[in-house]
C-alpha cells in the first residue's frame, strides 16, 4: 500500500522522522500543506539536512568533497528514478510530480560546499549575494513547486525571500559565527565603516551596528520584492511562503528593537506572536 506521492510508507515515515530529529518549526509549519506537497517539503529538508550534515563534520574540505560528489551524482539520477534509500526515493517522486529542477538541488550542494572548507570571512558583496542563492534561493526555487506554482513570478518569490531569510539569519547569528571562526558581512560594507575584516574584532567595533543596519535595509528591501511577486503567484500555493516572511519579518524587527550594538544579546519572537502569525498567514 503507499502513502502520499505513491512512495512507500515506510520511506515517507523515515523521510520525516529526519525532519522531526531536527527539532525545528518548518516540521510543524509545513504540516499545513496536502499530503503530496508536504512530502515533497519533507524530502527536500531531508536532502537539506543530510547535505549540511557532511558540511558540518569535522575534518578538510578534501575529505568531504566526495560524499558531496556522492550527492550531485544522486541528484543526476532522479529524473532516471535511480535512487538509493528513503530520501532519494521520496525526491525521486517529488520530482516527477511537481517537476523539482536538477540545477536547484546542485545549487544547494554548492553553496553547503562554500561552508565546507575555510570560515567564509567577509565575503564580496557578489560572493554573498552568491552564497545567498545557492543556500537559501535556490531551496525556495524548489519550495515554490513544491507548494503549487512553478511561475517565473514563484522563482522571483524564491530569489527574493530567500535573500531575505539569509539575511535575517546572518543578522541573528553574528556573535554565534564569530564563536566559530565566521564573518558574512560583507567586506565592502565592513571596510566603509572602518569594521575590521576579522570575526571577534568586528563584534566590538564602533561601526558595526552601521553595517547591520545597512544589512537589514538589503532584507527589508528583499522582503518587500518578495511580496510584490507573491500577488502576482497562486495565493494558495504562497501560504507557507507568506508565513515564512512573516516569522522571519518578526525576528528581523526583534533584532532591530534590541539594537545593532549589543549583537551577543539573543532575540526571541514570543510565543504567542509566533501563534498569532501562523493562525494569520498560515490558515487565513
Amino acid at each position: 500500500m503507499s502513502g502520499a506521492l505513491d512512495a512507500e510508507p515506510a520511506d515517507l515515515a523515515a523521510v520525516e522522522a529526519i525532519v522531526r530529529r531536527a527539532g525545528t518549526s518548518f516540521y510543524r509549519g509545513m504540516k499545513l500543506l496536502p499530503p503530496d506537497r508536504r512530502a515533497a517539503m519533507y524530502a527536500i529538508y531531508a536532502f537539506c539536512r543530510e547535505v549540511d550534515d557532511i558540511v558540518d563534520e569535522p575534518g578538510a574540505l578534501g575529505d568531504k568533497l566526495p560524499q558531496l560528489d556522492a550527492w550531485r551524482t544522486r541528484i543526476a539520477g532522479l529524473a532516471r528514478n535511480e535512487t538509493d534509500g528513503p530520501v532519494t526515493r521520496v525526491l525521486a517522486a517529488a520530482t516527477s510530480r511537481f517537476a523539482l529542477r536538477q540545477e536547484d538541488f546542485l545549487a544547494v550542494i554548492e553553496g553547503m560546499q562554500m561552508d565546507a572548507g575555510a570560515p567564509i570571512v567577509a565575503p564580496d558583496l557578489a560572493t554573498l549575494d552568491l552564497y545567498c542563492d545557492r543556500v537559501a534561493a535556490a531551496v525556495g526555487r524548489l519550495s515554490v513547486r513544491a507548494f503549487g506554482d512553478g511561475s517565473p513570478e514563484a522563482d522571483q518569490v524564491a530569489h527574493a525571500l530567500g535573500r531575505a531569510l539569509q539575511l535575517t539569519n546572518i543578522l541573528r547569528d553574528v556573535a554565534e559565527d564569530a564563536a566559530l571562526g565566521r564573518l558574512y558581512l560583507p567586506r565592502e560594507w565592513l571596510d566603509e565603516a572602518g569594521v575590521p575584516p576579522d570575526p571577534a574584532a568586528a563584534l566590538s567595533a564602533p561601526g558595526l551596528a552601521r553595517v547591520c543596519e545597512r544589512m537589514a535595509a538589503w532584507a527589508h528591501a528583499e522582503f518587500a520584492a518578495s511580496a510584490a511577486a507573491m500577488g502576482q503567484c497562486d495565493r494558495r500555493a504562497m501560504k507557507p511562503a507568506r508565513l515564512m516572511g512573516a516569522t522571519y519579518g518578526a525576528i528581523l524587527a526583534a533584532l532591530e528593537r534590541r539594537g545593532w550594538d549589543r549583537p551577543t544579546e539573543p532575540v526571541h519572537v514570543p510565543t504567542w506572536h509566533k501563534l498569532w502569525l501562523a493562525l494569520r498567514y498560515g490558515l487565513g
